[in-house]
């Protein structure tokens, strides 16, 4: 804290502490130790977890969460969705004047943090759009990962974040369910896109191990070239090319679930393939998408 007693300006130095010691806090403290950041250390209710995630980032472990508060000028709450709120509860007793508490979830705003301001101190969300899988090798992935911050860090976290390489944007509190949203329309949704795409070539007779595999190259590649290239200049197939015809085929031999799935993400598709052939008349397709849609 500066001499005023106020959260530290962009810039200062900071030392950064973290309650929770799962594979996010691991992650995100190697991570900000790797670029030369203060990390004071960690405290969780399992003192393992603590001590190893201390080990892993060179810092310290605390035994009582107090210690750890008056250590830290910065504290994340990395610990899950559903504990965020009561750990804020516990930590409102102590003297919490002139820091920050950000917590990395994607979908919760800083207003768990609620009457914070009277506590002289800022709240916000710091979140990774990023899937943490490791405790041990998480943080490799935390560079080539985009950052939102929600809430009221002082500009300090943007900055601390920006001179990390990360681009950072902040986000309105009105916006953070829809955003969390679309991170899961890009990853767990995508995942479910996978396996149905599997079961299908199952239910046309071939093998499970098989089925799990072909599809590999095909995704794959499809990935890189929207990451490459752009969403626009990588889609191709039927939509793409107004090819009605092989569209109604797929439709007839789909079940209904299936079929419902196809119209919702054809008709998302359409769009793109308006914007890639602005002269193709897209009508007939149209036609087929709106079809016996829910």
């Amino acid at each position: 804290m500066n001499e005023r007693g106020s959260p530290k300006e962009a810039g200062d130095s900071i030392r950064i502490g973290f309650i929770g010691a799962g594979k996010v806090g691991f992650s995100l403290g190697k991570y900000f130790a790797e670029h030369d950041v203060h990390v004071s250390g960690y405290y969780s209710r399992n003192l393992d977890s603590s001590k190893e995630a201390a080990i892993f980032t060179n810092s310290k472990y605390y035994e009582k969460i107090e210690d750890l508060i008056i250590e830290s000028d910065t504290l994340f709450l990395t610990v899950s969705d559903q504990a965020i709120g009561k750990v804020y509860s516990e930590i409102q007793k102590y003297n919490l004047s002139g820091k920050i508490l950000a917590h990395c979830s994607g979908a919760m705003t800083s207003e768990i943090f609620s009457g914070i301001s009277q506590k002289g101190a800022l709240g916000c969300s710091v979140h990774p759009i990023c899937a943490v899988s490791s405790k041990q090798t998480g943080y490799r992935d935390l560079s080539k990962a985009y950052f939102t911050i929600e809430g009221n860090d002082n500009n300090q976290l943007l900055s601390l974040l920006q001179k990390c390489g990360n681009p950072v944007e902040l986000l309105s509190s009105e916006y953070k369910i829809k955003y969390h949203g679309a991170a899961v329309f890009a990853s767990n949704l995508v995942i479910g896109l996978y396996h149905k795409a599997a079961e299908m070539l199952k239910a046309c007779g071939l093998s499970e191990e098989f089925s799990k595999k072909a599809l590999e190259p095909l995704f794959l590649q499809n990935c890189n070239n929207i990451v490459t290239k752009g969403v626009v200049s990588s889609l191709t197939g039927p939509i793409e090319r107004g090819d009605d015809g092989t569209v109604r085929k797929h439709l007839a031999v789909l079940e209904e679930e299936e079929k419902t799935l196809y119209q919702l993400l054809s008709r998302e598709l359409l769009l793109v393939a308006k914007e890639k052939n602005p002269e193709r008349n897209y009508e007939k397709m149209e036609e087929v998408l709106k079809n016996n849609i829910l």
